[in-house]
């Protein structure tokens, strides 16, 4: 009983740690990639929103405007990673996916196989994506 009481609570205290780290790792993505224009509260009030042709989202709002009161999870995650799809916004925003696809070909991760490059960039788009499922008003 004592041993299995044990084992719940590392199980928890790593299950707690990892939801954190996730937490804390999307919440830097979107600092430092979409920050810069749709401002560090996701309201679209960055620095650089005005030298845009068009107003930056916000981001806030995904789930009311776009997912009908759920997060729109699948089409959030293609317009950041932007490399599968027609460029339906107007072509402002960056490609993500390529972006953090040449950090993640750096000379450091040369020697990584392209197939662990891909699952990279996959674990940034989607932490990124979790994020802005928790900042959803």
């Amino acid at each position: 009983m004592f041993k299995s009481l044990i084992t719940v609570g590392v199980i928890a205290s790593f299950a707690a740690t990892a939801a954190v780290a996730e937490e804390k790792t999307g919440r830097e993505e979107y600092m430092n990639a979409c920050a810069g224009c749709h401002g560090a509260s996701g309201k679209g009030d960055g620095p650089l929103a005005d030298l845009l042709k068009s107003p930056p989202t916000d981001l806030t709002r995904l789930k009311a405007e776009k997912g009908e009161g759920e997060f729109p999870f699948e089409y959030v995650l293609w317009m950041v990673d932007g490399r599968n799809m027609i460029r339906f916004h107007g072509g402002e925003m960056p490609v993500w996916g390529d972006r953090f696809m040449m950090d993640a070909a750096s000379e450091e991760a040369e020697s990584e196989a392209p197939e662990i490059r891909e699952l990279i960039v996959r674990g940034r788009v989607l932490s990124l994506v979790y994020y802005l499922g928790s900042i959803q008003q």
